[in-house]
């Protein structure tokens, strides 16, 4: 049963086969008469996580814990045995990833919300371990991964429940982590479980889309193969790829339109170097003409989880659009596996833990001093706009680089880089030019503040900043200069009749989303013939608010009806 896990590990390590084919045995013995809910013996589930981390490449400690994983919480081994057995490094993982198992949706009577009933304390918990060893959530992942490749055998409700936590939770942290194709096949695993009617439109739409470009690329893949060759260019792999479903569904939701979509297929090429990436792209857009706007250069800004790669769209044969990737073997290597790409352990300093130090795991220590000060109210939700969101990129005049939650303003911009410039600031430049304070930023605008001789935040400013870090130094400001902070917000309680429908909860989210409009409630009744009732508490800022909400709302055709109470 282990042979395929061991026939990974390099037969030259006698050591650390030795050590995972205790850990197997133990697992094996402790999880005896355990099955999966599919009927399977419980064991092939460690067994298979612990080959997906073996695949990476991961040290064979993190293998080891990973076949252990689920052996103190569902089984009679303690952790005194653990200890004895595997040592403290070993124990420390299968408890890191032990704990976790409490990061789940609770859904009771009062509500289904899908983020309401997060277990705030368990969710600190995962981050601060992850700060202190990032194999804790690489063996979590790998965990989540099986179970959602092995998810059809599970109860519907436990299904969608699973599903919606991946997309919420697990899928944005392997995206921080530069885990690309591991976050593209979670959430394309968990797409057609959390929002089942959605997942069928979407197919229906694009089918036959997704045929029609992956032919369109195979025809001028030759082509601009040919161009290459003929200038001399290097090439060591050059290929089609198609977009995962989830992140097709997420852009259609943006753009509207598929014919707006050019990465439907986009070709993907391999270079020996850099140099290599930019002599291909030149020789590309001599061929063809690029979209403008559409250029985007991943190595010399860089993604915030370390994703480098050239990404140009241009006017190819037969006049039709097509996005063209360019990258080394190592930016492609670390763009499919991230923060394991390129795993390493100080042999000099083993019994120091493998620490969140390195670029795609920054942000983990980031988060970690934010949590420290935050409170649980709108925990989850602030944690969704400041780390788990889409990111844009701007620059500083001199060039430098600021990762930013989507949707951020200059005045998050003059936060990120000092409290002292943000304080003072009374103008803002986006490319030369002069832009209001709520302008909403993206990606490669240059940006300028303009600094005033007195430091005087305004409080209208909580009201469109969108990072928490900003807000917090503003809200700071205030309270050490013993001026009370005014709030505008009113809670309501709307109660909507709805159709039954998946996914509608997550279409009313993001209104609210939108809107940035808190949600403090949700109430459901059980549908009947075909309808629900969905009482929901609110904070709205003003009437203008208020009055655009219930426009929203009446306008979706699967909301019936909306009013006051």
């Amino acid at each position: 049963m282990i042979e395929n896990l061991l026939a990974k590990i390099d037969p030259s390590k006698e050591n650390d086969r030795k050590l995972i084919a205790r850990a197997f045995e133990l697992a094996k013995r402790a999880h005896e008469g355990q099955f999966r809910e599919g009927g399977a013996p419980y064991i092939t589930h460690p067994l298979a996580a612990a080959e997906i981390l073996a695949d990476l490449k991961l040290d064979s400690p993190a293998i080891a814990a990973c076949l252990l994983h689920d052996v103190l919480e569902d089984t009679a081994v303690t952790e005194k045995q653990m200890e004895k057995e595997f040592g403290q490094e070993i124990t420390f993982l299968v408890k890191g990833v032990t704990k976790l198992s409490n990061l789940t949706y609770r859904q009771q009577e009062e509500s289904n919300l899908k983020t309401q009933n997060l277990k705030v304390a368990s969710l600190r918990k995962m981050l601060f371990a992850m700060a202190e060893d990032v194999r804790v959530i690489l063996i979590k992942l790998a965990d989540r991964y099986h179970n959602m490749a092995t998810l059809q055998t599970c109860a519907p409700e436990k299904r969608q429940r699973i599903a919606l936590e991946t997309l919420e939770i697990y899928a944005p942290i392997a995206e921080r982590l530069g885990m690309g194709q591991i976050k593209g096949e979670l959430e394309d695993m968990a797409f057609v479980h959390a929002f089942p009617e959605e997942y069928r439109e979407l197919m229906k739409k694009v089918k036959d889309k997704y045929a029609i470009r992956q032919k369109y690329a195979h025809k001028i893949l030759p082509l601009v193969t040919q161009k290459l060759q003929e200038s001399n260019i290097q090439l060591l792999n050059v290929h089609a790829r198609a977009k995962h479903y989830y992140s097709l569904y997420k852009k259609l939701q943006k753009v509207g339109e598929l014919d707006r979509i050019f990465d439907l297929v986009a070709l993907r090429i391999i270079l020996p170097d850099i140099s290599g990436c930019y002599e291909a792209l030149g020789i590309i857009h001599k061929n063809y003409k690029p979209v403008p706007g559409l250029i985007k250069d991943y190595i010399a800004m860089p993604k915030l989880n370390g994703y480098r790669s050239i990404h140009t769209t241009v006017f190819a044969e037969e006049g039709r659009i097509i996005e063209i990737q360019l990258r080394t073997p190592e930016m492609h290597e670390h763009a499919e596996n991230g923060i394991a790409a390129h795993w390493s352990y100080s042999e000099s300093n083993k019994n120091k833990k493998h620490a969140a130090d390195i670029k795609e795991a920054q942000w983990v220590a980031q988060l970690k001093n934010w949590l420290k000060d935050s409170d649980n109210q709108e925990l989850y939700q602030s944690l969704r706009a400041n780390f788990f969101s889409d990111r844009v990129f701007v620059l500083t005049p001199k060039g430098e680089v600021k990762d930013l939650p989507e949707g951020s303003t200059p005045l998050d911009f003059a936060y990120a880089i000092h409290t002292d410039l943000g304080h003072s600031a009374k103008g803002a430049r986006v490319n030369g030019k002069m832009v209001p304070f709520d302008y909403q930023l993206r990606n490669g605008q240059i940006v300028e503040i303009i600094r005033g001789k007195i430091k005087k935040p305004s409080q209208d400013w909580l009201r469109f900043i969108k990072s928490g870090e900003a807000k917090k130094k503003i809200q700071s400001w205030f309270k050490q200069n013993g001026q009370v902070i005014k709030t505008n917000k009113e809670r309501i309680k709307l109660l909507l009749t709805v159709k039954d429908k998946i996914g509608l909860l997550a279409e009313i989210g993001g209104i609210m989303k939108e809107l940035k409009i808190n949600i403090l409630e949700i109430k459901n009744s059980p549908p009947m013939k075909g309808k629900a009732d969905i009482q929901l508490t609110l904070n709205v800022t003003n009437r203008d608010q208020s009055k655009k909400l219930f426009q929203k709302l009446e306008d979706n055709k699967n909301i019936f009806n909306v009013r006051k109470i």
